[in-house]
């Protein structure tokens, strides 16, 4: 990696934590410049417009998620083990990455009405983790671990649902129990999805 990639990442790094904070929207060429000490000219030179720096910002914080979450994840054992890992990784991303919140849940509620790259962006990493998530599902189900007739989709689909309103518990609510709440609501969708035992 290049001096030039490695300074753009370090400014990709303080840029995610800056639209945690004031939201993806919020996040300008300006705002960047005046959280970092660095010209707006040589921020241009590495972003040319506040979308391309929008876009980036998300395929950066996609590549972090995959690092914390995904990668950590498939080192479980296949199946629930698998699902449980990334499950754990994921709640630890929503905690702890970043101090204003999950990026993309913020950055969803701000672009979700909002055509263009950015939203396309967002949209693209998470029917990626839905996939993910579907794929993790399906092996629980060769595996042995889940019923035949579990619906991976839905499975994500609830599971995006639990850590949805454990965000909206931790961040907005200051609910002490989100964390605890959250697990509870996961242990009841892996017992709705177990095969019986025979």
């Amino acid at each position: 990696m290049s001096k030039g990639e490695q300074t753009k990442v370090v400014i990709l790094g303080e840029a995610s934590e800056l639209a945690s904070r004031v939201g993806l929207g919020g996040l300008t060429i300006g705002t960047l410049a005046a959280a970092t000490n660095l010209s707006k000219s040589g921020l241009y030179a590495h972003f040319l417009s506040k979308e391309s720096l929008q876009v980036e910002v998300l395929r950066h914080a996609r590549d972090l998620f995959t690092d914390h979450v995904l990668r950590p994840a498939v080192k479980a054992p296949r199946g629930e083990p698998r699902l449980r890992a990334f499950f754990e990784h994921w709640l630890a991303w929503q905690t702890g990455r970043f101090s204003g919140g999950c990026i993309f849940v913020n950055a969803a509620s701000e672009f979700d009405d909002q055509e263009g790259p950015v939203r396309d962006e967002l949209v693209r990493a998470e029917r990626d983790k839905e996939e993910s998530i579907a794929l993790v599902v399906r092996t629980a189900v060769a595996e042995g671990h889940f019923r035949t007739d579990v619906d991976p989709a839905l499975v994500a689909y609830e599971l995006e649902g639990i850590l949805l309103a454990h965000h909206h518990a931790r961040r907005l609510m200051r609910d002490r129990r989100a964390d605890e709440l959250a697990r509870r609501s996961f242990e009841r969708l892996l017992d709705s999805c177990r095969a019986q035992a025979t």
